[in-house]
Parts: C-alpha cells; sequence; structure tokens
C-alpha cells in the first residue's frame, strides 16, 4: 500500500485528532492571554494541520509494514 493511499484513509482521524489538539492548545493560551479558538476554527486548522501531520503517520505505518514483511 503507497503512502498516498494510506494517507487518504488516515485523513479523517488525522484532521480531527489535529482539531481537537488545537482547541485545546488554544484552551491553554488562554492563560497567558490569548483568544480561544471557537470549534469551527479549530476544525478549519485541524483541516489544514492534518494533511502534514497525516503524511508522517502514513510514512511511519507504512515503514512499519515493510518492516513487519521482511
Amino acid at each position: 500500500m503507497t503512502q498516498v493511499r494510506l494517507t487518504l484513509i488516515l485523513y479523517p482521524f488525522g484532521a480531527g485528532a489535529m482539531a481537537v489538539n488545537l482547541f485545546f492548545a488554544s484552551l491553554i493560551a488562554s492563560w497567558v492571554g490569548w483568544p480561544v479558538l471557537t470549534p469551527v476554527q479549530s476544525v478549519i486548522g485541524g483541516a489544514a494541520l492534518g494533511i502534514p501531520a497525516t503524511w508522517a503517520f502514513a510514512g511511519h505505518i507504512r515503514r512499519l509494514m515493510e518492516k513487519a514483511d521482511a
């Protein structure tokens, strides 16, 4: 399975995880006076940040699969 295919399969999970992490990071950042992101802003940011995060994770999974096949 290619890394591109794995990335497309895993993208919804990666984007969702990044949206949740971004939202909680904005809650923590509010302690120093930064604004809290709305859920919509977090989803949009998660959709954008989910691409490189999912690409990296798919590469890790592909390497593990190749190692298991060897």
